[in-house]
């Protein structure tokens, strides 16, 4: 049988393998909180320097239709932004577009996004075409008719 001195040392083990532990996390927490407080302005630099590139990125975009070596007129230029950067419409200043264009910018050593990989497939594998959608009569027609308002404005 065990008796009670035994007992008491092995609940005073476990109370200070409890202590050990807490006393240890605790520890290891502030160590770790300290790392990031000393890592935090080279993140902070990091992420200045990135959205520093992003919007370098965007700024040369919208420039680029007006830079020297730019292959098509400013003026037939269309901003998009996504899912590619312009649409050219060659010959619209002529009033005779001959060509459609889809301009993706790029600087550096930047590379197709997947998404911008898959519209140039889509565009290489001719699956471009023009469609024309008709707002239907009833939401854009002014006849009196078809809206009626009270004394208030409202609608009857």
């Amino acid at each position: 049988m065990v008796d009670i001195t035994t007992i008491i040392i092995l609940v005073i083990a476990l109370l200070a393998v409890f202590i050990a532990f807490r006393i240890g996390h605790k520890v290891g927490g502030e160590r770790k909180h300290q790392e990031w407080l000393e890592q935090l302005p080279e993140h902070r630099k990091e992420a200045i320097m990135k959205s520093r590139a992003v919007l370098g990125g965007q700024f040369s975009e919208n420039l680029a239709p007006y830079l020297p070596d730019f292959p098509y007129l400013p003026t037939e230029c269309q901003f998009l932004g996504k899912p590619t950067d312009f649409i050219v419409f060659k010959g619209m200043d002529e009033k005779k577009i001959s060509e459609i264009v889809f301009v993706e910018v790029k600087s550096g050593k930047a590379k197709l996004s997947p998404q911008e990989k898959n519209l140039k497939e889509t565009i290489d594998k001719k699956k471009v075409r023009f469609e024309e959608y008709r707002i239907p009569e009833e939401l854009h027609s002014n006849k009196k008719e078809m809206v009626e308002f009270d004394d208030e404005g409202m609608v009857k």
